[in-house]
Order: structure tokens, then C-alpha cells, then sequence
């Protein structure tokens, strides 16, 4: 398959996660993206092990977010490498970074002077919170990021204090905002022959991430979302949107008509008019947990169905795996570095002509690449 980024090249000085899973994206849909690191340790996220889980000497996350790429180890301290790692510039589509503020600059390499080498280059960077401002110096990390986007005033049920997003979400979200940027500039450049500097920040993309909330925020007086006291999953919707314990599980319960849920799980005690069903959330909410402790998940889910009510199971990971729907998504994938370490871990979630995005090739050792690189892009120079 003729993947749409065959034949463009990305260098990524991009460490840890948001830039790298741009790069992951972008090499799932066929750039050649390399990896300049230092000769001394690459990327910081080869030794940020989850779990404390290695392979082969990196950590697993670093083969999660690095697959399908190359590595060209420079120490762009050293003249000599800078100059290589010019000539690779000049030779390049694309180049990411989250370099501090300031540091780019210091080496020689901020946008100015790599469109000085290469006019129509994509300039990508990710920073923590833009590039003006009084936090632009604040370490822009995940965590934080959430900490201070507001976002963990929504997770968790009202009595509890702020709940963060179990995953690197500011990350992931950063890293797709820049994906498409760099996308963009590329069309656009194919138009027009002309280059771009893309920027996204690990705040802006929470911030978005929550533009519903905001918006209604925004515009209501600047009301705070407030949480379900019970089954809260979303602070702005009313009952009975939300997660309730069963006899034996958990049931999911999306929007539905209170009336026609009551008469579903036969529970006249959440028969309300459903212009209540926000003003009332807490005592439905309630009643709803209560009724619903008395039978099995399956009961429930038979019940609801049967109205075509919108519910559903919830699984944990084990249950996901073994499901049939997961399974008719083949989206596991083992990848193979060139001395036949696997890794098993998911594909490029998008479809492109009907198929699949399956590259079976693993994140690269230190400096893998970096003689064949050398010999392919340099030595013409």
C-alpha cells in the first residue's frame, strides 16, 4: 500500500511524549521520521520505564510512542555534529521539537535559522504553555498541565477533591494538535511552496479539550460545572448520565428519556418530567443507584436493550481483550527490532484505503541509524 507521507522526511528533536507521538502518527502514515538524539542516553524517555517495565535496555514506553523510527545520534553542542545535523535539515520536510524556551535558540537551530537552510521547512514545537506569559518557564509536564487546565474538577463525584485523567492525556492530545498542523502546513506548502513554524502547547490542547465546558462556562454567568454526588461522568448533563454499581458489576447509562428509563427498569422512583432531570440529578442519581444494586448487570442490560435504551457493560482490560468487537479490530501489533525483541503493543488507529496502518518495525536502538543515515543523506554534501 502507497501510504499519503511516503517520501516526506521528519527530524524529531522531540523527547518524551507529545512531540513523539506526532511523530508516531506521521510515521504511520509513511514520513521517515528520525530521531536526532545525544550520543549519551537519546531520549530522556528511554529511561522513563512505566511500571518499571524494559525491553532490550529501553523503556517499554519508549517503544510504545517510538515505533516505525530511526535514530542519528548528534550532540548539538559540537560543531561538527551541529553542521551534520544542518545537512540533514536541508534535506528534510518536517522538524519537531520541546526544547525548552530559549535553547533552540542558543544552539542555532530556532525557526529563523533552519528556514535560513531550508526556506519551506514545517517548523514544529510543542511547549508546556505557549511562549509568552508568566509560565512559559514552567515545566511543561503532563500532570501539571491537567493541575492547572481545570479539568480535574470534572472527574470523580462531588465530595471528592480534584481527580486527574489516568493517562497522559495532555501529552496524546498536544501531540495530535500538532500532527495535524504539521499536516496542514504540508498541504499547504504543496500549494503554495511556501513553509510554516507550527506551535502547540500541552495547555492549549487541555483547554480544548474542555471547549464544551468552557463555552457553557463561558456563557452562563460563569457557572462552575458542579459533580454528581452519585455516578458522576459528565458535569454538565443530568440524570441519568453515568456509571452505577450493579448486584455484581457496573452499568454505563447514556442520555435517555427518565420516563422511558423507569418504565424500563420498572423504578417509578426516577419517573420525573424530564425538564427535572438536571434540577433533580442528585435524587435521581440516588434512587437510580439504589434500585439498580438489586439485580445483576445482565439483567439490567437485558432490559434496557430490549427498549433500545443506550447502555452498556463496562470492562476492564482482560474483558476488552477477550470481547468478539475488539477482536474484529485487530488492533494489537508485535514490532521486531533487527535482533528480534517484540513488543507487542497497539496499531495506527486509522484506516487508509480500506486497510489497516501496520508497520512491524520497533522503536530504534541508540543510534541505530546513524552510519546508514550518514552514508544515504551526508555524504553527497
Amino acid at each position: 500500500m502507497s501510504l499519503p507521507l511516503k517520501g516526506i522526511t521528519v527530524l524529531e528533536f522531540s523527547q518524551y511524549l507529545a512531540g513523539p507521538y506526532a511523530g508516531l502518527r506521521l510515521a504511520d502514515l509513511g514520513a521517515r521520521v528520525i530521531k536526532i538524539e545525544r550520543p549519551k542516553g537519546g531520549d530522556a524517555c528511554r529511561q522513563l520505564a512505566t511500571k518499571d517495565l524494559w525491553v532490550d535496555g529501553d523503556s517499554l514506553l519508549f517503544h510504545t510512542i517510538n515505533r516505525n523510527k530511526e535514530s542519528f545520534c548528534a550532540d548539538l553542542k559540537q560543531a561538527e555534529d551541529l553542521a551534520q545535523v544542518k545537512k540533514l535539515i536541508a534535506k528534510a520536510d518536517v522538524i519537531t521539537h520541546n526544547f525548552r524556551p530559549g535553547v533552540m535558540e542558543k544552539i542555532g537551530l530556532d525557526y529563523e535559522a533552519v528556514k535560513a537552510i531550508k526556506p519551506d521547512i514545517i517548523y514544529a514545537q510543542v511547549s508546556g504553555y505557549g511562549n509568552t506569559g508568566p509560565w512559559v518557564n514552567k515545566p511543561g509536564q503532563d500532570l501539571l498541565a491537567q493541575s492547572l487546565s481545570g479539568v480535574t474538577w470534572l472527574t470523580g463525584d462531588v465530595e471528592g477533591g480534584p481527580v486527574p485523567l489516568g493517562l497522559a492525556i495532555a501529552d496524546m492530545l498536544c501531540g495530535t494538535h500538532l500532527g495535524q498542523g504539521i499536516l496542514a502546513a504540508l498541504v499547504r506548502r504543496a500549494r503554495h511552496k511556501i513553509g510554516a513554524k507550527v506551535e502547540a502547547s500541552l495547555l492549549e490542547s487541555m483547554v480544548d479539550f474542555q471547549f464544551e465546558g468552557l463555552t457553557t462556562f463561558l456563557n452562563n454567568g460563569q457557572q462552575a460545572p458542579q459533580r454528581s454526588a452519585t455516578a458522576n461522568a459528565h458535569a454538565l448533563l443530568g440524570a441519568p448520565y453515568g456509571i452505577y454499581q450493579t448486584a455484581d458489576d457496573y452499568l454505563a447509562i447514556a442520555m435517555v428519556d427518565l420516563a422511558d428509563l423507569a418504565s424500563a427498569l420498572e423504578c417509578p422512583a426516577i419517573d420525573l418530567p424530564q425538564s427535572q432531570a438536571f434540577s433533580q440529578r442528585e435524587t435521581l442519581k440516588a434512587n437510580l443507584q439504589k434500585h439498580l444494586l438489586s439485580q445483576s448487570t445482565s439483567h439490567w442490560l437485558a432490559r434496557l436493550r430490549a427498549r433500545g435504551i443506550w447502555a452498556s457493560e463496562v470492562l476492564n482490560y482482560q474483558q476488552l481483550l477477550k470481547h468478539p468487537a475488539f477482536e474484529a479490530l485487530a488492533m494489537p501489533l508485535t514490532v521486531q527490532r533487527p535482533n528480534r525483541t517484540r513488543v507487542v503493543t497497539t496499531r495506527c488507529p486509522i484506516r487508509f484505503n480500506n486497510q489497516t496502518l501496520r508497520s512491524i518495525k520497533a522503536a530504534p536502538a541508540l543510534g541505530a541509524h546513524t552510519n546508514a543515515i550518514a552514508e544515504e543523506l551526508l555524504c553527497d554534501l
